[in-house]
């Protein structure tokens, strides 16, 4: 490379400064030049493995909800659905334990994260979530398996109903507390589009129990609408970062989510309203249905999440409309 041309990338790797005009005339912004220094990432991205992650923050969601609804079921009498939702809270905490290893490389890299806690690290706080919620999760089928110690049993759903909120969540605040951009900038709405989308799959498991499912046809189509909701108030809140969401491989992963997420909660309203055999088919077409849109949103997610991290765009861009906003106010300040 030579002399005009490390010249050149060192000058669109600079803030462009706003020039002062004389009195009654417009500041003007020179464009943006969407590079960094050699075209390379700012920063660093994630060397999280799919499908490990992605996979792991579905169904640490959807196990997090189902426990909470088994518990809910126990105590109402609703044993088909304690049994399914015991069932899928256990299974989903094993798959969401193999993926995390897996991802890891060791297990005792996980189980040395275990040896302290740490509050102001999400993942040192999630692993601690984990790990009891998947040995109280474990108790709590296999009693149901077995048919023993059916009080210890009842206890133990009981603490992984307690403990299945923080599951539907915290993974959302270990991707805001990232430096990547697109997860950063939806901090506000990520926790609440994460436990939108895990109520959404619980629920979704839930509907394919037989008998009496009118808790997860409740908490499906509630989980339904508000992931919905944070979804699409991410999109208009997060400014330039709202490319990562909208285009490419998450745009299009997004859009089946979104598809497939009305879909299901359609179909779990009507199978409320058709029973019977019907209202059963509905049911299990809409588990079916909300819990692809849940694992879609997840892969989404982290697609965007991904693709911000590797174009330098979504940092240099916004770190300019900063500057600007902040050289604006002062010039009004003068």
């Amino acid at each position: 490379m030579n002399a005009p041309e490390v010249a050149g990338a060192a000058d669109a790797s600079r803030p462009q400064r706003r020039r002062r005009r004389g009195r009654g005339e417009q500041l003007m912004v020179p464009d943006a030049e969407f590079t960094s220094y050699y075209g390379r990432p700012i920063i660093k991205s994630p060397t999280w493995k799919v499908p490990d992650v992605p996979l792991y923050l579905y169904l640490g969601g959807a196990a997090g909800t189902s426990a909470s609804l088994a518990a809910l079921a126990d105590l109402t009498g609703r044993p088909a659905l304690r049994i399914v939702g015991r069932y899928t809270a256990l299974g989903g905490a094993l798959v969401s334990v193999g993926a995390l290893v897996h991802d890891l490389g060791r297990p005792t890299r996980f189980l040395n994260m275990l040896r302290v806690i740490k509050p102001t690290s999400p993942l040192s706080v999630g692993s601690w979530i984990l790990s009891p919620f998947g040995t109280l999760a474990g108790i709590a089928a296999a009693s149901e398996l077995t048919g023993l110690l059916p009080g210890i049993g009842r206890l133990a759903g009981v603490g992984a109903g307690l403990v299945g909120p923080a599951m539907t969540t915290y993974t959302a605040v270990l991707l805001a507390n990232t430096a990547v951009p697109a997860w950063h900038e939806g901090y506000q709405e990520l926790p609440f589009l994460f436990a939108g989308s895990a109520m959404a799959a619980g629920g979704g498991f839930g509907l394919l129990a037989t008998g009496d499912v009118t808790p997860a046809r409740r908490v499906a189509v509630a989980g339904a609408a508000l992931e919905l909701t944070a979804t699409a108030v991410l999109e208009r809140r997060i400014g330039f970062a709202r490319k990562a969401y909208t285009t490419g491989r998450p745009g299009m992963l997004l859009k089946v989510a979104r598809a497939a997420t009305v879909a299901g909660a359609a179909a779990a309203v009507a199978g409320g309203v058709l029973g019977g055999r019907r209202g059963r088919l509905a049911g299990i077409a809409a588990g079916v249905l909300l819990n692809a849109g849940s694992a879609a949103t997840r892969f989404g997610v982290f697609d965007a999440g991904m693709v911000s991290a590797k174009d330098p765009a979504y940092t240099v861009v916004p770190q300019r409309e900063r500057m600007a906003a902040r050289e604006a106010a002062a010039e009004r300040e003068v």
